[in-house]
């Protein structure tokens, strides 16, 4: 295990080194918290993929392999059909709208009245997000080291929390661009074909395993509409997302290397099902099927491809983890605290440096908060649920509806909001957290309030309409700082 252990110790040297980097290039809000909205094709294809599959798309997505055969793809399929949903219909708009939160976005689109409250349900779902994604990094440790699992925490979330806090976006992008390498090569071009033939190829797993195993809908059709209402919508809305697609050069990258990120995706999900699939004929009686993932590489790979196929686990942890967290911070600073405080920031270099040093502290708080919240939470599944559920329920409608229909109105926007909300919370206290009912029944409830109260109360004013629409053509944003050419990241 010595090389394997060279291996990840290399690999998590590297991701602080490059938040160091990512520290000295960092000297503005645009470039601490959206990477100067600069980033190529390439490189915001890889970051785009390297943060909606996290660890629960890499061990999760092998153990629903494990537990249902080619079925278990379908969360992380619906997460990639959410990708490819928001790249060809909304990303060039979102991107033109140069904003950082998605808060800003529903001021603009309803003149300012539903930011705070917005706000305050994003960072909720922001920060389970990434308190699930710290928590995965115990049973990762559990594999490479037998560590606790409080000192697994703390030692992998003070990674993040460290290249985060002292490059903020730049930082990200580029641990995320290698993340993305490192995932491609471990779990896709490695992983995927040695479990096949320790399996004994395809005929000998359908030899093996119940013919449920290779029916596409075996997991059942409830299940799949249940991931695409929580995972589909919530990539199109969730502010991990969007600070992403704030990073693109242009509303073309942002279309087009999405759609790459989101076809990745979906070979992604496949793969996942497949290993899983083929674990099931390797070790039919695991205890747990997320147990999948780590027996599979423990026991069958060889020395070295084992510390890179572990290091692609972290690397799936670290990406979404580290793309939570800064979205939870910066929820936090722009839409909630210099709300509540009634900032206004002003022009000059001051005032960008005293951003940066602001949302620089913001992560740092965020991310000690998460690490403790972590270690005291037990139930992974049920706060990720909580956090889509929120998520989905009360913001899904008040922005689609922004983008989509004209007549929505703020009153309509809140009401949504607090309603839809509210009826979640509600109903997952009645039905059960894990429930399907509590988002089915909690979304129609926005939907209806959002229509019902637009209609009933007066249209947004002209100007604002106006303005928005200004914006939505890229044109009456805050101009800001760009490099020469020279220096731009082409990715």
């Amino acid at each position: 295990m010595a090389v394997d252990y060279a291996v990840i110790v290399v690999y998590l040297a590297g991701m602080l080194a490059m938040g160091w980097w990512g520290m000295r290039r960092a000297k503005s809000k645009s470039e601490f918290l959206v990477a100067g909205r600069r980033l190529g094709p390439w490189m915001y294809s890889g970051t785009m993929a390297a943060i909606v599959l996290g660890g629960a798309s890499t061990i999760g997505g092998v153990g629903l392999g494990y537990q249902y055969g080619l079925s278990g793809a379908w969360m992380v399929f619906t997460i990639g059909l959410g990708l490819l949903a928001l790249s060809v219909f909304f990303s060039a708009r979102i991107a033109r709208l140069k904003v950082y939160t998605v808060s800003e976005m529903l001021d603009l689109r309803y003149g300012g009245r539903a930011g705070l409250i917005s706000g305050i349900v994003m960072w909720a779902y922001t920060l389970m997000l990434a308190v699930t994604s710290t928590i995965a990094y115990a049973t990762i440790f559990d594999v490479l080291f037998d560590m606790n699992r409080t000192v697994a925490i703390i030692l992998g979330g003070t990674i993040v929390v460290a290249y985060s806090t002292l490059g903020g976006m730049w930082s990200i992008t580029l641990t995320d661009m290698v993340q993305f390498v490192v995932k491609t090569i471990g779990v896709l071009l490695l992983l995927l074909p040695i479990a096949v033939i320790k399996a004994g190829g395809f005929s000998e797993m359908k030899a093996n395993l119940p013919t449920e195993y290779f029916d596409p809908l075996g997991i059942g059709g409830e299940t799949i509409f249940t991931y695409v209402l929580i995972y589909t919508f919530g990539m199109l809305i969730g502010q991990d997302i969007w600070q992403r697609v704030f990073t693109a050069r242009s509303d073309r990258v942002a279309r087009l290397g999405g759609t790459v990120a989101g076809t990745y995706c979906l070979v992604y999900a496949v793969a996942g099902a497949v290993i899983g699939t083929a674990a099931k004929v390797m070790y039919p009686k695991l205890p747990t099927a997320d147990a999948a993932f780590a027996t599979i590489v423990k026991d069958e790979l060889p020395v070295g491809v084992r510390g890179l196929v572990l290091a692609a686990a972290l690397a799936a942890v670290m990406s979404t983890s580290s793309g939570a967290l800064i979205a939870c911070a910066t929820v936090a600073n722009n839409d909630i605290w210099s709300r509540l405080k009634g900032a206004v920031t002003r022009g000059g270099d001051d005032a960008e440096h005293d951003e940066v040093k602001g949302n620089r502290a913001f992560i740092l708080i965020m991310g000690i908060a998460v690490i403790l919240i972590a270690i005291a939470l037990n139930n992974v599944v049920e706060a990720l649920t909580v956090a889509y559920n929120l998520l989905v329920g009360g913001l899904l409608v008040p922005i689609l509806g922004g983008l989509l229909w004209r007549r929505g109105t703020a009153a309509g926007a809140l009401a949504a909001v607090a309603v839809g909300g509210i009826a979640v919370i509600g109903l997952m206290a009645g039905y059960g957290i894990l429930a399907n009912e509590p988002v089915y029944y909690g979304l129609l409830a926005s939907l209806a309030v959002y229509v019902i109260v637009s209609l009933a109360t007066k249209p947004t004013d002209a100007a604002v309409l106006a303005a928005w629409r200004e914006r939505l053509a890229g044109r009456g944003a805050e101009s800001e700082p760009v490099e020469p050419a020279g220096e731009r990241v082409a990715g």
